[in-house]
C-alpha cells in the first residue's frame, strides 16, 4: 500500500495521506467525535494539469475540477455502501495539507461511522479515478494512466511525463 499512515501523539487516531506537488487525498481523524469519524480532504492543483486539459475543454470548465467533483460524488457513495455517513461540511478542516501553489482546486466532507479499512479504499480509489475520469473528459487514452495505486512521487512522475508528452513541451 502506497498511503502514508501518520499517527499523531494526541491519540486522535490515525491519519491517511496521499500527497504530491499535483493532487492530494487526505482523510484525518475529527477531533472530539466518535471513532470512525474522517475529514477527507482532496485537491488538484489545475496550473500543474493544463499541459495536459488546455484546448482540450470548453472556458470555464475545467476536466480535471470537474474529475475532483465526480471522484468526490464516488467517495459519497463508496462510504454510504461501506454503512459510513458523509456529509458536506464548511470551514479549515483542511488547514496545513495544500502543497505550495496558487492553483490549487480544493473539496471537503465529513465522513462518520467509516470502517476501519474505508480510508485505504477510499484513497485508493481516488488516486487512480481522478486521471481516468480526466482523460476521459478530454478524449485522451486512458491506456497511458495505472491501473494500481502508485507511490506518490511515481504518480507524480507519470503526471508529469504526461503533460510533455500532450502539452507540446
Amino acid at each position: 500500500m502506497n498511503i502514508i499512515l501518520i499517527i499523531d501523539g494526541t491519540n486522535m487516531g490515525k491519519s491517511f495521506e496521499y500527497i504530491n506537488k499535483s493532487l492530494y487525498f487526505v482523510l484525518r481523524p475529527a477531533q472530539d467525535t466518535e471513532k470512525g469519524t474522517f475529514f477527507y480532504c482532496s485537491g488538484v492543483d489545475i496550473l500543474r494539469f493544463l499541459p495536459i486539459t488546455k484546448g482540450r475543454h470548453r472556458p470555464m470548465s475545467n476536466p480535471v475540477m470537474r474529475g475532483l467533483q465526480l471522484v468526490n460524488l464516488d467517495v459519497r457513495a463508496l462510504a454510504l455502501s461501506r454503512g459510513a455517513t458523509p456529509k458536506a461540511i464548511r470551514g479549515e478542516h483542511c488547514t496545513g495539507i495544500v502543497p505550495p501553489g496558487d492553483g490549487w482546486y480544493k473539496e471537503m466532507l465529513l465522513i462518520e461511522n467509516a470502517p476501519g479499512y474505508l480510508p485505504d479504499e477510499i484513497i485508493s480509489h481516488c488516486v487512480v479515478t481522478l486521471l481516468k475520469k480526466t482523460f476521459r473528459a478530454i478524449l485522451l487514452p486512458e491506456d497511458e494512466l495505472p491501473d494500481t495505486l502508485l507511490k506518490p512521487d511515481e504518480l507524480q512522475d507519470v503526471i508529469e511525463s504526461l503533460c510533455r508528452k500532450y502539452g507540446g513541451g
